[in-house]
């Protein structure tokens, strides 16, 4: 590949991030980790693409090119190990949704740039690394694999973490995530091969571009604890619902509350709390349909909303979640108890309620089947 072809391609390569960027930081949370994983891969990447157009000037045509060639290639190297290293802490937040899971693989990861920042220091200047003759041929030295292994290490660590868990990730998010690391493997088979092809940045924008498209634009609705749906989803999709509704073509909802909540946080911990709310969201998807729609309203409460408009179906499917909810218990399969507090509802697009004013009638609702909950509750306890 020629160094035009090479400086083309890159600048094509940038581009195509800063289209990203622009997209992405629209969807950024500044709390969110995955986010944060997310933009650091973009930061990194368009940095080196540029290191990588420095390490492609020949020498011949200024006498600046020579320490431009030479510095880029130093660089781009000394910093190739920080991509993959960004991407597995990105594929085990997919997969674990842990935070600190990913603050253990600091140290970790920390040491193996280290170690590669070591070979290229220890190459410096003695030829060990790469090399570039009187007649301006570059040269690969036998350090040069060092970063390379580091690198093809990482994807496969990143690949088997995918594989392994794939059940959990669901298909589409195996696949982007797959295509995540598969795509540079090739690509790194291709540059060793093939001397003088450099496109391994270049296909790790194509993974970035795909991994945008199939899971960070996506994650802007979705809850990243249980999965479904989250309030920002919920709120856009309700609305559609109202708009559409006709007195032939109606809806119902369901808000429902975990009761006691609170309680198994503050005796069982907040990671118990954690497998609650994902253990809610289980029993809840296998009482409902599969197109029906479910989303973390907030907090521990989630809403429900089905293409129901007969009160006697809808009480048919509030009684499956509550039969469902008592075998559970029954089961003895965790330490806590699941206790759910229903507000339900048919939507009457005859009282022109407006989307909000419709939530706020089943939280009433719910807000009253709490109450009798908690006086129940009180009387059994006298």
């Amino acid at each position: 590949m020629s160094m035009e072809s090479s400086i083309i391609l890159n600048i094509y390569s940038i581009l195509i991030l800063a289209v990203i960027f622009f997209h992405a930081i629209k969807l950024f949370e500044k709390d969110s980790l995955q986010d944060k994983l997310f933009m650091s891969i973009l930061y990194v990447t368009a940095f080196m693409l540029f290191l990588d157009i420095l390490s492609r000037l020949d020498g011949n045509s200024s006498a600046f090119y020579p320490v431009l060639n030479r510095t880029g290639n130093f660089l781009v190297f000394l910093l190739s190990p920080v991509i993959p290293s960004l991407w597995v802490a990105y594929v085990h937040f997919q997969v674990f949704h842990d935070s600190k899971r990913i603050k253990r693989l600091t140290l970790p990861l920390g040491i193996v740039n280290a170690v590669n920042a070591a070979s290229m220091v220890f190459s410096l200047g003695k030829g060990r690394f790469y090399y570039i003759d009187s007649d301006n041929i570059y040269h690969r030295g036998p350090l040069f694999m060092v970063p390379v292994f580091i690198t093809f290490t990482l994807l496969f660590a990143a690949f088997m973490l995918i594989f392994v868990n794939r059940k959990k990730t669901g298909s589409k998010k195996f696949l982007s995530l797959a295509v995540l690391t598969f795509v540079p493997f090739v690509s790194i088979f291709l540059q060793i091969k093939f001397y003088g092809s450099s496109i391994i940045l270049n296909s790790i924008v194509l993974s970035t571009l795909v991994v945008f498209l199939n899971i960070q634009s996506q994650s802007m609705y979705t809850d990243h604890l249980t999965g479904v749906n989250n309030r920002k989803k919920l709120d856009a999709y309700l609305e559609k619902k109202v708009s559409l509704c006709t007195e032939g073509k109606s809806f119902s909802a369901i808000l429902i509350d975990i009761n006691d909540f609170k309680q198994i946080n503050d005796t069982f911990g907040h990671q118990t709390g954690d497998i609650a709310l994902e253990t809610a969201v289980k029993l809840l998807k296998t009482c409902l349909r599969t197109g029906d729609f479910i989303a973390r309203f907030g907090g521990d409460e989630f809403c429900i909303i089905l293409d129901i408009t007969d009160m006697n179906e809808l009480e048919a499917v509030v009684s499956r979640i509550n039969n469902r909810l008592e075998e559970y218990n029954k089961s003895g399969s965790s330490t806590f108890r699941l206790e759910f507090s229903m507000g339900f509802a048919v939507y009457d697009c005859t009282s022109h309620k407006n989307a909000a004013e419709f939530l706020e009638r089943i939280d009433q609702l719910m807000y009253e089947d709490k109450l009798a909950y908690k006086t129940k509750t009180a009387q059994i306890r006298v």
